[in-house]
């Protein structure tokens, strides 16, 4: 009886003892801001959240081994309430666009203790292609020129606001040139749908998602401003300096999230659309191959010049306060990550080498030898494959349609811009005097369809037209 009083109370010791060495462990609470359904930012959010990424890399050992960590995600659908978090300290990692991340960081050196740092970068179009304009599908607007006067809304301090700015700026056009109100970017959905609003200016992904839902049309796209744009990750630097191993894993997980993301496109759209209800051709719009954004968390210097134009953009109109860019920028951390990865991150820096499109085209039977005249067409069940050209490409579609099957959804660069665009929001050139040759040429914008179609002696088409005249030759 005695012995099995004395194994009672050894184990009964032991519980306790554990349980007090698990009392004794630190909580160290990571408070990290989202954008889930801003398209350029889940590889840095919601899929190192999903895949648990980040709980791979933290570290346990050495200062860590007594550490437990706790990761407080919180989800926004914009940059500035993110810097309340941070400047709050209930968040210390954050995610957001240029503009928004000047802020943060102009903020935070205004308040010493609650300064940010800029570690790395998520993803960028290094012209300007993510912003956008949309108006109602029945809008007689077709350009940024034509909303003089009007009524038009974006979510203000976002990047897509910056944008705006910019654009009213390098035309020499008055702030007041339309009537610019703030509305988020649901908000701003319902009443354009509602035609409440005259046009509706927003950041990724919804100057493409709400074409593709049926009821709006893109009249201006960031590109057109020339100026680059990207979203980062930002820190609290308190943070960073106490805990430098933590932002390295954090950025190990991004850069595995990337890679993971490359891996196979079509899955990871499928995922995203299943955590953040943004549709998967949308997601592959901006993040396949020769999608709208490239995936690079190196902190390029055309980066740096761009938050020095968006700074200028801001302190001219007295929308933003001082910032010192290179007491803010700090690649040790990602610096740090890449040798990890043993990867060359000056090497990297120095490219702006994208994801394109390649393979060999089924239809045309040639390979894709030219990205930026190249196409997709997603059939349902029988995934993404690749054309070398516009004609291949709505051949294809055709063909697919022809033979009874679903076409989700196709993809051509645009002309012009050489941006990614939806096929069936395009407008064509189109000249047919051989019919079994037809040159077919995709836009953006009516304006410069109807402009090449002069040049060649061709004529402005919809996207039907386009399809049947490419029909012929197959």
């Amino acid at each position: 009886m005695m012995h099995l009083v004395s194994r009672a109370a050894i184990a009964l010791s032991l519980a306790c003892a554990a349980a007090f060495a698990a009392q004794a462990r630190e909580e160290l609470v990571i408070g990290i801001g989202t954008q889930n359904t801003t398209t350029n930012t889940v590889t840095g959010g919601v899929v190192v959240k999903e895949l648990k990424l980040l709980e791979k890399h933290l570290p346990k050992t050495g200062k860590y081994k007594d550490i437990q960590f706790k990761l407080d995600w919180q989800n926004f659908t914009s940059g500035p309430p993110i810097t309340n978090g941070m400047m709050a300290k209930k968040l210390h990692i954050g995610m957001m666009g240029d503009y928004p991340l000047l802020v943060a960081g102009a903020t935070g050196q205004s308040q010493p203790g609650n300064e940010t740092q800029l570690v790395a970068i998520i993803a960028y179009n290094a012209f300007g292609s993510g912003n956008g304009v949309v108006v109602h599908k029945d809008s007689p607007y077709y350009e940024f020129s034509d909303l003089k006067g009007k009524l038009v809304s974006v979510p203000f301090g976002s990047a897509a606001h910056g944008m705006v700015l910019q654009a009213l700026q390098s035309r020499g056009l008055p702030p007041d040139f339309f009537n610019l109100v703030s509305q988020s970017p649901e908000v701003g959905t319902t009443n354009l749908q509602e035609k409440k609003i005259d046009a509706h200016a927003d950041f990724v992904p919804f100057a493409d998602l709400l074409p593709y839902r049926g009821f709006a049309r893109k009249i201006f796209d960031g590109v057109q401003t020339g100026v680059p744009t990207f979203h980062g990750v930002v820190v609290r630097k308190d943070f960073a300096s106490q805990y430098p191993e933590v932002v390295v894993a954090y950025i190990t997980a991004l850069m595995e999230a990337n890679a993971w993301l490359k891996a196979d496109p079509v899955r990871a759209a499928t995922k995203i659309e299943e955590w953040t209800k943004i549709e998967k051709e949308v997601a592959y719009l901006y993040l396949g191959p020769g999608g709208i954004h490239t995936l690079d968390p190196t902190i390029k210097p055309r980066w740096l010049d761009t938050i020095k134009t968006g700074h200028g953009v801001l302190t001219s109109l007295n929308r933003v306060k001082p910032l010192d860019i290179n007491a803010w920028v700090n690649e040790t951390y990602v610096r740090e990550a890449f040798k990890l990865a043993k990867l060359d991150y000056d090497a990297q820096k120095q490219t702006l080498g994208g994801f394109d499109i390649g393979g060999q085209d089924k239809l045309c039977k040639v390979p894709v030898g030219r990205p930026k005249e190249a196409g997709e067409v997603w059939v349902d069940g029988a995934g993404v494959e690749p054309y070398a050209s516009p004609l291949c490409t709505l051949g294809a579609i055709a063909k697919a349609e022809a033979s009874g099957k679903k076409v989700r959804v196709a993809y051509l660069i645009d002309k012009s811009l050489g941006i990614k665009m939806f096929a069936d929001k395009a407008f064509y050139a189109v000249h047919t005097a051989d019919a079994k040759k037809p040159v077919i040429v995709p836009f953006l914008l009516k304006k410069d369809a109807q402009d090449h179609a002069a040049r060649i002696g061709g004529r402005l088409a919809t996207y039907s037209e386009a399809l049947a005249a490419a029909a012929v030759p197959f």
